[in-house]
Order: structure tokens, then sequence, then C-alpha cells
């Protein structure tokens, strides 16, 4: 925000210098500037790295079975909260369920998905967990061989993939 306001103020300075010099070269001048402004601005503000997907409910029985064709997993509206990269250690564990009482790291941001279960949300480079809430509790259930809970890696620049199960009420 700091930057865009010295932008908008060294674009007045200059604005009121060219106004004494004439219509044209002031026209060509505020144009050129425009241009290099909004180029340079979305350029300088705009991050093109963090994560997106979807989350999916999952419920019921899903057991293989050569009798039953099940169907995919629908989308849901919900909330998804990114911590930082959370270990088993860092949390209030539910015995051994996916189920979290307390996340005892910092939480970076929160991201509403729509009713389809699709989200974007821009973020640093950086590692995250990744945790829906069933009533008061937290839930993620997998896990990297570290014992990272529901692990999500951003690169700079680059859009990382996720799907995310809510599946504490389905059986495998």
């Amino acid at each position: 925000m700091f930057k865009v306001t010295v932008l908008t103020y060294i674009f007045r300075v200059i604005k009121l210098e060219i106004m004494k010099k004439g219509a044209l070269i002031r026209n060509l001048f505020l144009a050129g500037l425009s241009l290099l402004c909004s180029s340079y601005t979305l350029c300088l503000f705009c991050k093109k790295q963090g994560i997106e997907g979807h989350v999916y409910l999952v419920t019921g029985n899903q057991m293989p079975s050569p009798d039953i064709q099940r169907q995919p997993p629908k989308g849901v509206k919900t909330t998804l909260y990114i911590y930082e990269l959370t270990n088993l250690q860092q949390v209030t564990r539910v015995g051994q369920s996916g189920l979290y009482r307390a996340i005892h790291t910092k939480l970076v941001k929160t991201v509403t998905t729509d009713k389809n279960g699709y989200f974007k949300v821009k973020l640093p480079p950086g590692r995250y967990s990744l945790f829906t809430k069933e009533d008061t509790m937290f839930y993620a259930n997998w896990f990297d061989g570290a014992n990272n809970i529901a692990p999500a890696e951003v690169s700079a620049k680059k859009w990382t993939k996720v799907e995310v199960k809510m599946d504490s009420k389905a059986v495998y």
C-alpha cells in the first residue's frame, strides 16, 4: 500500500510540472506514465503462487466392491484453515483420529471454498498444513513421512494443486 501511495505522489508532482509545458506533451506523458505505473503495480504486487484445489465431503461405505460403483465425492462449501507446517507433536489430538482440539502453530490464512469446494489462495513460498473443521474440532487425516499433518508446499511463482477430503464419517 505504501508503494502505491508513493507512486501516486510522484505521479501528481510530475503531472503538475508537465501541465506547464503544453497539452500534447502532457497527454502523451500521462498516457505513457499510466501504462508504466499500471504494469509496474501489477508486477510488483501480484503474487503468482499459492495453493488451489477442492475440498470434498466423503461419507458412508467406501470399501471397494465389484458390485458397487461409487459416485465421485462432492465438493463442499467450507472454510480451509492454513497453518504453518504442523507436526503431530504440535497439536492436541483426539485419540488416534484425524480430529484435533487445538493446533499449536501459527494460523497463516483462512479461505472459504465456493459451493463446489473450489478455492484458490495466494501464499508466500513455504510449507503449510491444511485443516478443515468439523463442529469445533479441526480435521486432517493425511501425513508425510515426518508426521507433518496435511502438508502442502508452495514454490515461488507456482500454484500447488491439492485435494482435501473431509472423510471422518467415511468407512474404508
